[in-house]
């Protein structure tokens, strides 16, 4: 019994002793690595850099009042085409205490003063009529008449104005009412009935009644970094991406470059616009994100491989191209221009070479 139980140990630790030296012989054996590879191709390298922007309307003009007061009324809501010359808003006048006196007092005081001249005519004029005084005194009393009623007439003209913004002799408004400056479509109305407004003036820029634009001309505004700005220039063709119209592509000529940058984020970024090729199925709104490929080069129709296998040593590049399966040969190659993802190859290989991929 002793007997086997020895046997089956040592049969035990025999077999333990194979499968370990087994194992580490397995382990130092070196693993045969199958490399993947690649072929060349034919393709268009297109070089570009992408702005980022909004779309706008070339001519945009914010209406402004002539006259401080309250809005008696709107004639116009966003989205409504109007023409130059349309009502846009009828303001009403709240005159100033101190000034409405003054315009009271003067027309009270020009009132008197007719009056009086009125009175000294009449009387006068029947001398004149009679012979009793000369032409020459009679005329200085017509002439203070004829001021006196001029005097009087401005003063009540003068009143109007204070109290309504028009003149009532002549029929005509003046500057209650606001009209639009241009032909377009109302993008804003930032106020409504009842709000106050400030006046137009040299010392205040006055309160926004409504926004107008024509929207049949639109532009992109952009920015493009300093690192860019150098390799394009005026005439460029533009591919703009709208965010708000994801099938569509609009083509865009650049027409503007910023002489001078701004500082945003760390880096220099330069302002460009674009004029935008509109489609007639297609409306713009206002204030659309987009996103513009310039194209910087471009290569047709040229032998390309995936820049990522392209190796570097030094100035030189090189790639390694299968020979015979699992065996790859080193060769240098001459590259031309690269879209960051491929790249063309001007010297060095053929459409039929299948190069390694880099693990």
């Amino acid at each position: 019994m002793k007997k086997a139980i020895k046997i089956i140990i040592g049969v035990v630790i025999l077999g333990l002793f194979v499968f370990t030296l087994a194992f580490l012989y397995k382990k130092s054996k070196p693993k045969l690595i199958v490399y993947q590879t690649k072929s060349t191709f034919v393709s268009n390298i297109v070089k570009k850099t992408v702005a980022t922007g909004s779309i706008v309307p070339r001519k945009e003009i914010e209406i402004k009042p002539k006259v401080s007061g309250i809005i008696e009324t709107i004639y116009i809501v966003p989205g409504k085409r109007i023409k130059k010359g349309d009502l846009i808003a009828k303001i009403k006048i709240i005159p100033d205490m101190v000034n409405l006196n003054n315009a009271e007092s003067r027309v009270n005081r020009a009132k008197f003063s007719y009056d009086d001249a009125k009175q000294v005519y009449d009387r006068q004029k029947k001398l004149y009529d009679q012979g009793v005084i000369p032409e020459a005194e009679f005329q200085q009393i017509r002439l203070n008449l004829n001021n006196g009623r001029e005097e009087l007439s401005a003063a009540e003209n003068n009143l109007d104005l204070i109290r309504e913004g028009v003149v009532k002799k002549s029929g005509q408004t003046t500057n209650t009412l606001v009209r639009s400056t241009i032909d377009g479509m109302v993008l804003e109305v930032p106020v409504e009935e009842g709000n106050q407004v400030i006046e137009s003036n040299t010392f205040n820029s006055g309160t926004t009644i409504a926004t107008v634009a024509d929207m049949g001309e639109m532009i992109f505004k952009g920015k493009v970094d300093e690192t860019e700005v150098g390799k394009i220039s005026q005439g460029m063709k533009l591919l703009l991406s709208i965010g708000a119209i994801e099938k569509e592509k609009f083509d865009a000529e650049l027409e503007y470059i910023a002489p001078k940058g701004n500082e945003e984020n760390g880096a220099i970024q330069f302002e460009i616009k674009a004029k935008i090729k509109l489609k007639d199925n297609v409306f713009i709104r206002s204030g659309y994100s987009a996103n513009a490929d310039i194209v910087l080069d471009r290569r047709d129709s040229v032998l390309c491989i995936e820049e990522g296998l392209v190796q570097f040593k030094g100035d030189s590049t090189f790639v390694e191209v299968e020979k015979a399966p699992q065996q790859y040969e080193k060769r240098f190659i001459k590259t031309g221009l690269s879209d960051g993802i491929n790249i063309e190859v001007i010297k060095g290989l053929t459409k039929k070479d299948k190069i390694k991929v880099k693990i």
